[in-house]
This record gives structure tokens, sequence and C-alpha cells, in this order.
């Protein structure tokens, strides 16, 4: 797998900061993590990065908006986070979500999955 530049948008410090460790022991780079809607917004279009890895249910503001409003202005690979799955897909039913607690496994599934539907709809 490539490198990638990951914006992590999760609201729990300790969730984001495992998050990263475990995304670094991947090979990849995370950007930030941030815990709002506006700071998502803001540092996706700062930063640009490769991938988005979002916290469904944010306390400031929502994980599905953020993605809404980045995508607005550019396509990015993402898929969400929860620990209500159902909410999300009643939502989003096209998604790709990963359930908490999930295993390195699974994450990595989910960024292969998310970057190759990326693939998909830009060829």
């Amino acid at each position: 797998m490539q490198k990638l530049s990951i914006l992590v948008v999760e609201d729990e410090a300790i969730i984001g900061m495992l998050l990263t460790e475990v995304l670094n022991g991947m090979g990849h780079e995370v950007i930030a993590v941030v815990g709002t809607e506006a700071a998502a917004v803001t540092i996706a279009a700062e930063y640009k990065p490769d991938l988005l890895i979002v916290d469904a249910g944010l306390t400031s503001g929502n994980g599905l908006s953020a993605v809404d409003t980045i995508l607005a202005s550019r396509a990015v690979p993402h898929f969400y986070t929860t620990g209500d799955a159902l909410k999300v897909r009643l939502l989003r039913p096209d998604a790709i979500i990963l359930e908490k607690p999930f295993y390195e496994a699974d994450l990595a599934d989910a960024i292969e999955l998310a970057l190759s539907l990326s693939a998909s709809v830009t060829e």
C-alpha cells in the first residue's frame, strides 16, 4: 500500500492518538487529528489529504456534514468510523463504515476499499 497523508476527524483524544499510532505503523502520515466539523473542513482545504477517516458523531458539529463540505470542493477518498453503524447507514446508504471497536486488519480493509472506490469514480 502506498504512503498516504491522512486527516483523522475524531473528537475522542485517546482514540485519535491510538489511530494515529496504528496508521503511522502502517506507513502512513497523519497530517492532523481534529475533533470538530469546522477544523476538519479547514485542515482538509489547507493540506489536501489523500484520505479522510471521519468519526460520524462529533460533539461539535457533524462528521457527515464535514465530509459533504469537503467533497463539495474536491473529491477525496473517505470512510466513517462510528459506534452506531445503523444510524450512519440510514443517512449514507453507500458509505464505507468502520464500526468501533475495530481491528487493524479492518482498518486496512476500509482504507483499501475507500481508495479503490475513489479510483473507480475518477476513471
